[in-house]
């Protein structure tokens, strides 16, 4: 007589919005979604396995597990591989449920979005290498600054320079509505910048608002090594491709870069309720350990296909 099989235990997790809004952002994006299944679907892999399992670059992946990792969906651990280490990520989860048979909750703040064209920056001081793209055609010159200020800079897809900072400004819609931030975010595609392109060239590069260094995120490289999802035919695979969907976050907790925390700059320190305007400066900062040149990805180019966005978590 044979014994019954017990069959696998399968581990469920049951999310209330309100009371783990990070796993519900862990889940609002179809990449993660992806993630999550393939795991699922195969058992343990390495960032690289994924990324090739899914068609996607190594650096959207990566970024991607991070926010999984944060969230609790995933568990990751760092093995020995043959050059260093590799994170190895594995699913926590067979099922998930979220429920939404609470009690009525308050309503959520306000969040208003801005999305600002990348050539519509309002300062520039810039080194060569740099130069501007439309989804069309290359503007004006290459690696000569003062073409940055050509007036058709205004349908640019893709910002390149080696040292110096671009900056724009952005409407406070606080002031308008009458009502208080409760975070400031910050959404934009970038990477390093170097003649030709190389996956290992670190950039440190920064982020100021109204004047203040918010912090620096170290880009890995410049990346030409496969075409991206929007960047136009005409340009040369041997030029950028691609850059890191970076998300920069401020609170009344500190400064945030794709959900790590990179400074004590909070809502406070910026005072944003004493400015009519929001100026956001992208750049490389003087003394700058890696300066590494930047690229800044907009519409028409690179793997997301977006503007420079800002949003304002508003509470009324």
């Amino acid at each position: 007589m044979h014994s019954p099989v017990t069959p696998p235990q399968r581990a469920f997790l049951t999310i209330v919005p309100e009371a783990d809004p990070e796993a519900v952002r862990g889940l609002a994006s179809p990449v993660r979604l992806d993630i999550l299944r393939i795991l699922r679907q195969r058992g343990p892999m390495n960032v690289n396995g994924i990324a090739q399992a899914l068609g996607l670059p190594q650096s959207t992946v990566a970024t991607n597990v991070q926010v999984l990792e944060e969230s609790g969906l995933i568990h990751t651990e760092a093995q020995r591989a043959s050059k260093g280490q590799q994170k190895v990520c594995s699913v926590r989860f067979d099922e998930i449920v979220i429920r939404l048979d609470g009690s009525p909750v308050q309503r959520e703040p306000d969040v208003v979005e801005v999305a600002m064209p990348i050539g519509l920056y309002t300062g520039y001081e810039v080194t060569a290498p740099c130069g501007l793209c439309s989804a069309e055609s290359v503007i004006g010159l290459l690696d000569v600054p003062d073409y940055f200020l050509d007036p058709s800079r205004m349908r640019a897809a893709l910002v390149w320079f080696g040292r110096g900072f671009v900056e724009y400004k952005f409407p406070n819609n606080a002031k308008v509505l009458k009502a208080t931030i409760a975070a400031l975010e910050f959404s934009l595609e970038l990477s390093s910048e170097v003649p030709g392109t190389n996956t290992n060239w670190p950039s440190d590069i920064s982020l100021w608002v109204n004047g203040v260094a918010l912090g620096i995120w170290t880009s890995p490289g410049d990346y030409g090594d496969k075409r991206s999802r929007f960047t136009p035919g005409w340009w040369k695979l041997g030029g950028s491709q691609y850059g890191t969907l970076t998300t920069w976050r401020v609170t009344d907790r500190g400064s945030f870069v794709n959900g790590k925390r990179v400074s004590d700059v909070t809502l406070g320190t910026l005072e944003l309720d004493h400015h009519h305007s929001i100026r956001l400066r992208v750049g490389i900062a003087e003394g700058a350990r890696n300066p590494g040149g930047i690229n800044i990805f907009g519409r028409g180019f690179g793997n997301h296909n977006q503007d420079i966005v800002m949003r304002l978590t508003l509470r009324r």
